[in-house]
């Protein structure tokens, strides 16, 4: 088992454990800003292991093969903590410090945004508009909506986003789930998925 940690952004971002053989990853802990960043448990100390999608293990192969993991030390809990090492598979440019959210959004997520037209581009010497739905924690979202689409059981969901309680999950992503009826089309038209439709003969 390949076990690396991978370190994103601040606040509520997560390193791992990657199994590729297995094609899991144990959430073990996050990078937090304390007056400065630190490791600490997962939100709600929710160690937690989540589906590793084939397609996305390559990438993140491809993505090691070009930026090898560097060993990041920071304290643990508090700036006056502990030091703990870990290998983080996502650093800044100079590869000595771990990515921070901030600079993440303005100088990557943003301007694919842009690019993507889901948000215009700010005018000269602006910023772009500050705003939740435009951050990283979107892709979150559209991982619950992605897989609530496909028909997994909210238990299943609540455990990979590392929530206590499945009620909770209903709540915030209800209005994702499909309905009844659009269940009822899908399920049928599948059945019959690459049958050909003859005309009826009498």
């Amino acid at each position: 088992m390949a076990k690396l940690a991978t370190g994103l952004m601040d606040n509520h971002a997560l390193t791992h454990e990657v199994a590729f053989d297995s094609g899991w990853l144990h959430i073990v802990n996050q990078l937090k800003v304390k007056e400065g960043l630190v490791f600490a448990p997962p939100e709600r100390n929710k160690v937690r292991d989540v589906p590793l999608p084939d397609r996305v293990a390559h990438a993140l192969q491809q993505h090691m093969e070009a930026f090898p993991p560097v060993e990041i030390t920071l304290p643990w809990l508090r700036v006056d903590g502990p030091p703990v090492t870990k290998r983080l598979l996502f650093t800044r440019l100079d590869g000595a410090s771990a990515v921070r959210r901030t600079d993440f959004n303005d100088r990557a997520w943003k301007p694919a945004l842009v690019t993507a037209r889901v948000i215009p581009q700010p005018k000269p010497g602006e910023r772009h508009q500050a705003a939740r739905e435009h951050g990283m924690h979107a892709l979150r979202h559209f991982y619950a909506s992605v897989l609530l689409d496909s028909g997994e059981i909210v238990k299943a969901l609540t455990h990979y986003l590392g929530h206590n309680d499945p009620r909770f999950t209903l709540r915030v992503y209800t209005h994702l789930m499909p309905s009844s009826d659009a269940r009822a089309r899908k399920a049928v038209d599948s059945l019959y998925e690459g049958i050909a439709s003859t005309p009826c003969i009498p």
